[in-house]
């Protein structure tokens, strides 16, 4: 376990307790993640996938496959904030479970989001 995956860690813990109200931070955060593209994020995830995948080349992605990406992202992230409006923090918990197992398929999708990989 890295350190980045500490401090993300420590981060959701906070928003599940935050979540169990009707606005999930997770859900909102990601949505404003997708839209915008911050570059710290994509440090962030970096960061975190840095000891669990090897180092792909990097390589352009055509902006419409990304466009593509960024919308169903956001339309999952929409889904989960309606489900989340129930009393229990889903998108905290399967962000938790991402940042544990670092599947290849969460690096791959951000990193067509960013159309980069």
């Amino acid at each position: 376990m890295n350190l980045t995956q500490l401090k993300c860690l420590s981060i959701f813990a906070v928003f599940a307790i935050i979540g169990f109200g009707p606005i999930s931070p997770s859900c909102l955060i990601g949505m404003y993640l997708v839209v915008t593209r911050q570059l710290w994020f994509w440090k962030v995830i970096n960061n975190l996938y840095a000891d669990a995948l090897p180092q792909p080349a990097v390589t352009a992605i055509p902006p419409e496959q990304s466009w593509q990406a960024r919308i169903k992202c956001f339309l999952c992230l929409v889904g989960l904030f309606i489900i989340d409006i129930a009393p229990v923090p889903v998108t905290s918990v399967i962000a938790i479970g991402i940042i544990l197992a670092r599947p290849k398929w969460f690096y791959r999708m951000v990193a067509s989001i960013y159309g980069q990989y």
